[in-house]
């Protein structure tokens, strides 16, 4: 029998799944990995419209555009809003199978109250509705996180970062989701990349000193690394194409640095042997303030060289790479497990060739220090969509603990993006749900219903050592 689009029972296929996710749906979000701004949060300013909530930074829906041939002035150039929206909003039909099909329709239905579908033909009617509602109010950034449902939210900072948005909201008792910062030092460790002799002269002028040496350069770091926990950091991030593991010895390492602070670029080994020895010592400040650490692991940025001169970085035009994973990841793992300075880590891969290698290296570190200390973090950037999640999911189901999973993230920059977690928690129920179907778990509605609750929310909650 052919089902409703988007209907109440999208992806639950049977009773345990709907059971399941009548629980999952009445709990709040806390969305422990996002690129929101705390600077748009404090300001609170209402959006212009439609194509500003959902066109000025997706980089999603610019991939989408690009491969429906719509010229880049209707993309990131400088066309009206309106007229970004109808191109769109024309793409739409082919974008069947795409997980942002269903993200769309899911924020018109959420937020807007539209359940009309989105093509050319609609495009005007759905635009002027849309502008209307967000005239009207209750669109402001506290608004849409409130109305999600969203307690906690941890943004993403530099080191450098003043942090004073995060300290204004902090101090405004009306607005009542916890908003944190969460320390990425990517910048930091880059120190091949062109910026690198910029970003410490950023440092410098932030502490007002000179950093002269590696070693001044981590007290600095871990200076800062208190400054970032007085205002509730629980987390720090970090993005790698591949996991770094060269070790080297101290006086190595300083003079790396003061080549680089010379503005002399590093070759391979020599940037990988300063990356270890700087994410050594993070991991190991991180564990002594019952931090998790997150790696993020697999990108190929920047594969257009023409257009990254064009518009810069982060504009649709990265993809999967496929550097290995297992054997350096393992060393840089164990080399902390060695000094008992491994904090709380979360593992993801971009590669789903490489669900089995993280799904099954966190059983190495697991210890009683907290339930499922290592993480197999969720289904990733281009794998957030229905198969790829379910891979993730069943990975980590055949190899782990997932009662024990702290879920999923939107990792956006949207207002809007919400309803992912609501993707990714139905996409969850409807797994549970076809273990129970076909056999693999009990028929026992509290069990399931405890699961998808705990997935859902409260793991991640005692994960970070919000909840107790």
């Amino acid at each position: 029998m052919q089902k409703e689009f988007l209907g109440s029972a999208f992806l639950l296929d049977n009773e345990p799944a709907k059971a399941a996710y009548a629980a999952a749906e009445k709990m709040p979000i806390f969305d422990w990995h996002c690129h929101l701004s705390p600077k748009e949060i404090y300001e609170n300013a209402a959006p212009s419209d439609l194509a500003a909530l959902w066109l000025g930074g997706d980089h999603y829906k610019w991939r989408a555009m690009r491969s429906c041939g719509v010229p880049e002035r209707l993309i990131t150039g400088n066309a009206p809003g309106e007229e970004k929206f109808r191109a769109f909003a024309a793409c739409m039909p082919d974008l069947i199978g795409n997980p942002m099909y269903h993200w769309v329709h899911l924020e018109l239905r959420r937020y807007f109250g539209i359940d009309r579908i989105l093509n050319a033909d609609s495009a005007d009617a759905i635009w002027r509705d849309t502008c209307a509602t967000i005239a009207s109010g209750d669109f402001t950034p506290r608004a849409l996180i409130e109305r999600s449902g969203v307690t906690h939210l941890c943004t993403t900072d530099d080191p450098a970062d003043s942090l004073e948005y995060h300290q204004l909201i902090a101090r405004d008792p009306s607005f009542r989701c916890k908003v944190l910062p969460a320390f990425r030092p990517d910048k930091a460790l880059a120190v091949e990349a062109p910026g690198w002799p910029a970003w410490l002269m950023e440092m410098e002028a932030r502490i007002g000193a000179p950093i002269d040496s590696f070693a001044a350069l981590c007290d600095v770091l871990r200076e800062r690394i208190a400054f970032f926990a007085s205002l509730g950091c629980c987390a720090s991030d970090h993005g790698f194409a591949y996991v770094p593991y060269a070790p080297a010895d101290s006086d190595r390492v300083e003079a790396i640095f003061a080549a680089a602070r010379r503005c002399e670029t590093p070759d391979v080994l020599a940037a990988d042997q300063f990356r270890t020895a700087l994410l050594r010592f993070l991991a190991a400040e991180y564990a002594k303030r019952g931090w998790a650490m997150e790696l993020h692991i697999g990108p190929m940025r920047n594969n257009n060289t023409k257009m990254f001169r064009a518009i810069g970085p982060d504009t649709g035009y990265d993809s999967i790479g496929d550097w290995p994973v297992a054997l350096q990841l393992s060393r840089f793992l164990d080399s902390l497990a060695a000094e008992d300075a491994l904090p709380r880590t979360i593992l993801f891969c971009l590669n789903p060739r490489d669900n089995y290698v993280l799904g099954s290296m966190i059983g190495n570190f697991q210890t009683e220090e907290a339930e499922s200390k290592l993480q197999f973090g969720s289904a990733w950037w281009f794998n957030d969509n229905i198969d790829g999640m379910r891979a993730q999911l069943a990975a980590l189901a055949n190899l782990g603990a997932l009662g024990k999973f702290i879920g999923m993230v939107t990792d956006s920059r949207s207002f809007l993006s919400y309803p992912r977690h609501e993707y990714f928690r139905r996409i969850l129920c409807g797994f549970l749900g076809d273990l129970v179907a076909q056999g693999q778990y009990p028929d026992d509605p509290a069990a399931l219903q405890t699961l998808a609750e705990n997935i859902s929310y409260r793991n991640a909650m005692r994960y970070f050592g919000i909840e107790k």
